[in-house]
């Protein structure tokens, strides 16, 4: 399933590379004249982490075993100089591809020219190169993924590496016809190995499907691709629509951690890429974007189009989402689902209205990406703090509807019992607060659910302390500008109620007998009474369990926002 519908994707896109060719970050260029004198180098790096893109043909899959690329490779192949010992072995292996190329086109002026660079002495080429302006940088990065060396002639605007007239080597394979694909279910040449396609973490060599030797997956003599037979042409259109997904420019990805999820849309029409843009917005951020929830409202609008036929899509329309992780030398996948477009939507909406909480911000952005979730309940506020499983478990409730992790709903509580005692510190703001509602009403109990804005009729005794602490706080806060009893008792107060509610309103009397407003003293004393009747008759609970104490913030922000709004009213009144 996995491999059919990568291979579906690279021929829904249209405009990846050919069958045979590849796009290759090559960071140096080799400058050479017409007789392959060395010139100069020239840099086409873009920063520090990536290159230059150029079409060549595809890379080799390299093992123990010596084997050069065409007319590109690292300094150990190009001009024999590495940080490894067998960097002159590695130099004759691609002088002897060079000379094999010039032998099937040996009127090309272009091979000519790379052929002469190799028939001067390699010292001396070598020695050149070092008195180059680049070769410091050069030295410094050999070992960085766009370090690729290749050839341009000079007042040439291609490399000699992308040349089509040069792309044939003496003979080429034919199609036995022997073996029917598993992919395409077409026959042709079956592979004996497969592409290397890296991810972050992984190495260089790791693969999506690898094959072992002699380990009980040997069948009827056959080896290696034997066993499942992946046409040269399927295998090309799977593992090259795999690393353009995972580009390090691609908007069909994102990371958490040590994983790594690809995305994409079956078709490539309006809602295809609609739905793919907002994905990735909704999940693709950049760690150093000062704003994870810019843009995220655009992000709703467009799944409830989706969802409610505005944009409109077929359940023929799949989405699917591919979750990889380094495994050794392979690759795990850790996730994989295809839904229909209109399907997905759907959940993706309800994450939308389960995270939907009360906002008296002034720039409304209530709906929160997956940086801000993860990141609100890590101690350093930092995605790549959480743990991997953590991660997962959030992406997989949003994507399939399910409950969201018990450790989110965790976490999320002991951050804010961390940080309660903090001075003018909130700990209970908007993106923990609709952490808890969300995970609350995801759970099958048959407590009441929690409201988007204050409940007045929530009884649950949880949500009522945490109401009756907001007013309390409030009532400190406007007669002597502090928040001590927020700061002293808040986490006792969500665990222990009956342990600290009479201490707390003692307290608070005397802070109200500091209000100088009547008016204030009279609603406060009316929004005491309203909440305290509703308290079991037994009075306070000795011991609210963690939900409770989950509802117990809930009603805390609900009332503490309830306050705000209520200003906002009269000011507009005034």
């Amino acid at each position: 399933m996995i491999l059919k519908a990568l291979y579906d994707y690279y021929h829904r896109c249209g405009n990846l590379p050919r069958l045979g060719t590849e796009l290759k970050e090559i960071g140096f260029l080799i400058v050479i004249d017409k007789e392959g004198n060395f010139l100069r180098f020239e840099d086409r790096r873009i920063d520090k982490k990536q290159a230059q893109k150029f079409l060549v043909k595809k890379h080799i899959g390299r093992t123990s075993a010596l084997a050069a690329n065409y007319l590109y490779d690292n300094s150990g192949y190009v001009f024999g100089y590495s940080d490894k010992d067998d960097s002159l072995s590695q130099y004759k292996t691609f002088k002897r591809k060079v000379e094999s190329i010039y032998e099937a086109h040996p009127d090309n002026q272009d091979i000519i020219a790379v052929r002469k660079f190799y028939q001067s002495d390699q010292s001396y080429i070598l020695s050149q190169m070092q008195r180059d302006p680049l070769w410091e940088e050069i030295e410094k990065n050999l070992n960085k993924k766009y370090s690729t060396f290749s050839f341009l002639i000079n007042g040439d605007t291609k490399i000699v590496a992308e040349k089509a007239e040069l792309f044939s080597e003496g003979s080429e394979n034919k199609v036995d016809g022997g073996q029917v694909c598993i992919i395409s279910g077409e026959k042709g040449n079956a592979v004996e190995t497969t592409t290397a396609t890296m991810i972050p973490g992984s190495q260089a060599t790791a693969k999506l499907v690898a094959f072992q030797v002699s380990s009980g997956y040997d069948s009827y003599g056959k080896t290696k691709g034997g066993n499942a037979p992946i046409s040269e042409e399927a295998e090309f259109a799977y593992t090259t629509a795999l690393n353009h997904l995972l580009a390090s420019d691609s908007r069909n990805k994102f990371l958490i951690g040590s994983r790594t999820f690809l995305f994409w849309a079956s078709k490539n029409d309006e809602v295809g890429q609609k739905a793919e843009d907002s994905f990735f917005t909704l999940f693709g951020f950049n760690e150093q974007s000062d704003d994870p929830n810019r843009n995220i409202e655009q992000v709703r609008k467009v799944f409830e189009s989706i969802y409610n036929g505005t944009l409109k899509s077929s359940y023929e329309d799949i989405f699917y989402i591919l979750g990889l992780a380094p495994n050794a030398a392979r690759i795990a996948v850790t996730y994989w689902a295809e839904i229909p477009l209109r399907q997905f939507a759907e959940t993706i909406c309800k994450h939308f209205n389960d995270m939907n909480i009360v906002d008296t911000r002034q720039e409304k952005k209530p709906y929160m990406s997956l940086r801000s979730i993860i990141s609100t309940v890590t101690l350093g506020g930092k995605v790549s703090d959480a743990t991997p499983n953590l991660s997962d478990a959030v992406v997989k409730s949003i994507f399939e509807g399910l409950p969201y992790p018990q450790t989110l709903f965790a976490s999320c509580i002991r951050r804010i019992r961390a940080e309660s005692g903090e001075k003018d510190k909130n700990a209970v703001h908007i993106a923990r607060a609709a952490i808890i509602k969300a995970y609350l009403n995801r759970l099958n109990n048959n407590e009441k659910k929690i409201q988007v804005m204050l409940d007045k009729e929530n009884t649950n005794q949880g949500y009522l302390c945490g109401r009756l602490f907001a007013v309390l706080d409030k009532i400190q806060e406007e007669a002597n500008n502090q928040h001590s009893i927020r700061e002293r008792y808040m986490n006792s107060a969500s665990s222990t109620p009956a342990a600290v509610f009479s201490t707390i309103l003692n307290l608070s009397n005397h802070h109200f007998d500091n209000l100088k407003n009547e008016g204030r003293k009279i609603y406060f004393e009316k929004l005491k009474q309203e909440i305290i009747s509703k308290i079991d008759a037994d009075g306070f609970k000795p011991q609210l369990d963690l939900q409770d104490q989950g509802r117990f913030f809930i009603g805390y922000y609900h009332q503490r926002q309830d306050f705000f709004t209520k200003n906002e009213e009269n000011n507009n009144e005034e």
